[in-house]
């Protein structure tokens, strides 16, 4: 049980991390837009994961918001769909 806690822990602080930086990713790349910059061919495939990843948050985090709160809704958007299993075994419970 110990190893499992341990294991739901680190990926709820490794997907805020990912999130964080997927952020700051995004706000590099429309910076770069804006002031007209040459993007390396190499992050485009990275942005393409970091979008469907930030997008797949978001829907975590509208369903969450519309079950348990704002609050909620961004707790899940950064820790993904371990917060959903969460708040979905609250309710059960």
């Amino acid at each position: 049980m110990k190893k499992n806690l341990f294991v739901i822990n680190a990926i709820k602080i490794i997907s805020t991390v990912l999130m964080i930086g997927a952020m700051g990713l995004e706000l590099g790349h429309i910076y770069a837009l804006k002031n007209h910059l040459q993007i390396p061919d190499i992050i485009r495939p990275i942005l393409v994961i970091e979008r469907v990843a930030v997008g797949v948050h978001l829907i975590e985090a509208i369903i969450a918001s519309s079950k348990a709160g704002s609050k909620y809704g961004v707790y899940t958007f950064f820790v993904g769909t371990i917060g959903l299993v969460e708040l979905f075994g609250e309710e059960n419970q």
